[in-house]
């Protein structure tokens, strides 16, 4: 390996890295509690690498691993490494986006150009589905829940539109909710996949309609959806993308779109 730069972002669940050998960028990423073995893979794999560090662990692994890494914003970090993807893409970026990165909470955007702010966030993101997803189904790996959301039915746990209309037609969408999770009381026996899918429908539908804020206030062109809540999670994305027609907005998942915050750290170096 000829490993030059190195880029390290941990927060609250994940630490993920992106590296240069040879001119070509590289991506890992571990779970948060093995922390100390991933610095402890890159000390060895890239002893004489600048290292770029970001979010939260940031400082604690430059107390405690690398005394000549240099901490970048996080914020800063991740747009810059949005920005690059999205040039990588061939998105135009010289129209407004709207930058949304679901991690363990959510954070939104506005970029144009060179320039980017971010303008509000949210509890709402990977976390919540981690741990509501455990109270409901007891299970707590990510990719378990994933899978167990993919084979629900919402509808056996939300509220939807049609329910409360019929037998009469519904004047919207009837698969839209109309109350998250408000059958547990009359079906209080879901299964563990419905209860999975009703998790990542409430999530969906909450980043949905704050984004949709976003964009009409800002008056972006485009949503962008980045993190690592999206790796891996068909569901998830599925929900987001089924509101493109109702809301005439198009978006995009970026690829390597979780590796953001660690890609642009490295590049601030």
């Amino acid at each position: 390996m000829n490993i030059k730069k190195v880029g390290i972002d941990a927060g609250g669940s994940l630490v993920k890295i992106a590296y240069e050998d040879s001119g070509v960028f590289h991506y890992k990423k571990y779970p948060i509690r093995e922390l100390t073995s991933a610095l402890e893979w890159i000390k060895m794999v890239a002893p004489n690498a600048k290292v770029a560090l970001t979010g939260g662990k940031a400082a604690f692994m430059k107390d405690q691993f690398f005394p000549e890494g240099k901490i970048f914003p996080e914020f800063d970090s991740t747009c810059e490494g949005a920005m690059f993807l999205l040039k990588e893409a061939k998105i135009d970026t010289t129209k407004k986006l709207v930058i949304v990165n679901i991690g363990t909470g959510t954070s939104w955007f506005v970029a144009e150009n060179n320039n980017y702010t971010r303008i509000f966030g949210s509890g709402i993101g990977g976390g919540t589905l981690m741990g509501l997803g455990a109270l409901l189904t007891g299970e707590t790996d990510f990719i378990k829940l994933v899978e167990l959301a993919s084979k629900g039915n919402k509808g056996n746990v939300d509220l939807l539109v049609k329910d409360i209309y019929y037998p009469q037609e519904p004047p919207i969408d009837g698969n839209l909710t109309a109350s998250n999770f408000a059958k547990g009381v009359i079906n209080p026996n879901s299964s563990k996949e419905d209860k999975a899918a009703a998790v990542i429908n409430m999530i969906g539908e909450t980043l949905v309609l704050l984004s949709m804020q976003a964009v009409t206030a800002f008056h972006a062109d485009r949503l962008v959806y980045i993190g690592s809540t999206l790796a891996g999670n068909e569901p998830l994305k599925q929900c987001l993308s089924s509101y493109k027609k109702m809301v005439g907005i198009d978006h995009v998942f970026l690829d390597h779109g979780e590796y953001c915050g660690a890609l642009g750290a490295l590049l601030l170096l």
